[in-house]
This record gives structure tokens, sequence and C-alpha cells, in this order.
């Protein structure tokens, strides 16, 4: 079996130094306007300097009407280069590769923190959500620059990858979805007419940054607020993702030691590996907290595996399971976090994920 700590070629002359990943973790430490906090840089670098192959930012918006949550980093402006430079040097700084993860929220962004209405594929009403407006041709034409012009500043800043946030339900997720799409024209309907959005950002992203590794975490099927995705339709949309470009296919599985619900005697990693061959990178995450859940995932077919509470309550852990030392797990004080180099907030945000602080 592969090592779990040997090097992974991505692209001739872009090596991740192993295989265990940095999973994109909200952690609303950014500031206000979006420019990448000391403490962000804090919390990432840490992780490089823990032995993180590949550290990759939270989501982080390509433009203010897609803001989900305050204190999320933002890639919307030429203003937020000298931040971004910053936390790319930073996280180069412990040897890793660094990307970062761009997103619009679409129904899930908040107008109260935005400043401006939301939009979506559809005008869906959702409890708890402020109801979108069903985005027109002009926006989605401008969408699709948004996104391209917020990986060349990825670029710009010293970044190596980008990965477009196609999963849990956020804007390129709810045009996939037979839910949150309801429409009738080119960008509804058909699976092809749904998938258009993200293979046509997909492409400008390809085009206007093609230094960056290209990475797309897609929610194989439904879980969470990922609605109306269908296990055999995202494995077509993974198919043609890497027609159009798609380098890294990252999996957000969350309980990736289980099976597919559309199918559970199938794990949902080699499904994928046929439809995207082995040019395409696959990356696992879900719930993967010791050296054994990770290699089972390299069992599967995966070629890395993405880390998130396990990286939040261990800032080494791949130096830790290198070493056989022991990996801190939950409950956790916050005193423990605070060593990790979680902020105070970003410790009270954890105490929403149940059983996570003591």
């Amino acid at each position: 079996m592969t090592d779990l700590l040997s090097p992974l070629v991505l692209r001739p002359g872009v090596v991740s130094p192993n295989r265990v990943w940095l999973a994109p973790l909200t952690n609303l430490q950014s500031h206000p306007d979006g420019t990448c906090s000391v403490e962000e840089q804090r919390f990432l670098g840490m992780r490089g300097d823990g032995g993180f192959g590949l550290v990759e930012t939270c989501a982080a918006h390509v433009s203010q009407e897609g803001k989900a949550w305050p204190g999320e980093l933002g890639v919307h402006d030429d203003a937020m280069i000298p931040g971004l430079t910053r936390l790319a040097a930073r996280i180069h700084e412990g040897g890793a590769l660094a990307s970062v993860q761009r997103f619009l929220g679409g129904l899930r962004a908040d107008p109260s923190v935005s400043g401006l209405p939301t939009l979506s594929a559809s005008a869906y009403e959702e409890a708890g959500n402020a109801t979108p407006r069903a985005a027109t041709e002009d926006d989605l034409a401008r969408v699709i620059g948004d996104f391209a012009r917020a990986a060349k500043r990825g670029a710009d800043a010293g970044f190596d990858g980008v990965e477009l946030h196609g999963a849990h339900g956020y804007l390129l997720s709810q045009f996939q979805s037979t839910v949150y799409n309801q429409r009738t024209d080119r960008w509804g309907g058909s699976l092809e007419s749904r998938a258009r959005l993200i293979r046509e950002v997909t492409r400008a992203v390809k085009e206007a940054a093609p230094s960056l590794v290209l990475a797309i975490r897609l929610s194989p099927e439904d879980f969470g607020q990922a609605k109306g995705i269908d296990l055999d339709e995202t494995i077509t949309l993974a198919r043609w993702l890497a027609e159009d470009g798609m380098e890294v296919l990252h999996l957000s599985l969350w309980r990736s030691a289980q099976g597919t619900k559309k199918r559970p005697e199938t794990h949902a990693t080699p499904l994928f590996r046929e439809a995207v061959g082995d040019r395409v990178r696959i990356v696992s995450a879900g719930g993967i907290w010791t050296r054994e859940d990770a290699e089972a995932q390299l069992r599967h077919g995966a070629d890395a595996v993405a880390l998130g509470r396990a990286a939040i309550a261990n800032a080494d852990w791949p130096a830790r399971i290198a070493d056989g030392r022991e990996i801190a797990r939950m409950p956790l004080t916050a005193e423990h976090l605070l060593t990790q180099g979680l902020s105070p907030g970003f410790v009270e945000y954890m105490r929403k994920w149940k059983g996570f602080v003591a």
C-alpha cells in the first residue's frame, strides 16, 4: 500500500511532501472586510509547520454578495492580495503547499453580513435563510468572472492551488441540485444544464490561473445542506470536470469509513476513480482521526486524505503519526485548542460542534 507520508506529485514541479492535507475549515478569524488576519496566518502556518503536505484555507468568497458569515476570508478584491501573499509565504515556511478554497454562499449567503441581497439558481424558500432571487444571465456571467478573477489573485499571491467549493449546498452545488435548481432555461433541468455553471467556472479559472493546481470539492450525494444530489449524477459530473481541467477531486464524504447511501456495499472512492481515471488525484475527507482511518482511505483508492477536526485538535498530526505519538481526541479543553493555534473566537465557534469542546 502507498505510504501515507510519501510524496504526491500533483503536476510536474508541484509535489506535496506527503498525502495528509488540511481540509478547508470555517474559523471566523479574518477581518470584517475579508482581509487575512494574523490569527489566520498563525493557525494555518502551524499546520504547515506540523507536517501537513498541503494547507488549504477556509472557504473564501469571490464576491461580496456571496459572503456567508462574519470573519470569512475574502478573495473578492485586489485589496486582499497583500494579506494573501503573507499567508501563502507563511504556509510555505513549513514546507507545505498552499491552496485557497473559493466559493459563493448563494442561498446560504447572509445579507446581514454582506450588506447585499442573495442570489441562487432559483428563488428557493428555506427556513433560516433569506430567500434569494433567481440569478439572471448577467448575474451568472459576473459570477463566472468573479471566480476567475479571484483565482488570478491567488496566483499573484503565490499560492500553489485553487479549490472550487462545489459541495455542502453552496452556490455551485445549488445549481447541481434538483431541489434548489428549479430553472427551465439552459442553467436548469437536465444534469448537463445543471452542471453548466460549475463547468464554466472550472474552465474560466483554468484559463485565468493556469499556474494553479485546480481542485474541486464535491458532495457525492445528499448529506446535511447538500440536497438533491444524486450519486450517479455526481460521478458523471466528476468525469466532465476532469475533461474540463480538474486536477484534484476532493470528495467530502463526512463519514468516510462507510459506503455510499445509494449503494451501501460500495465505497465512493472506487466509483469516482473509475470515472476520472488515474490522472486526477483524489483526496478523501470525513471523520478521519487516526493513521488507520487515513490508511483505509488510501486502500479504497484515494491519493491523499484531508483532515478537519483532527487537524484542529492536532496542529502537528502528520508529525505525531510519524513519531508514533498520541493523537488528541474529543472532547478537548479550550486551553488545549489555544495551544494549537486557535483564536478565542475560533474556540467559541467550535463549541457549536457537539462534543468537541469540553
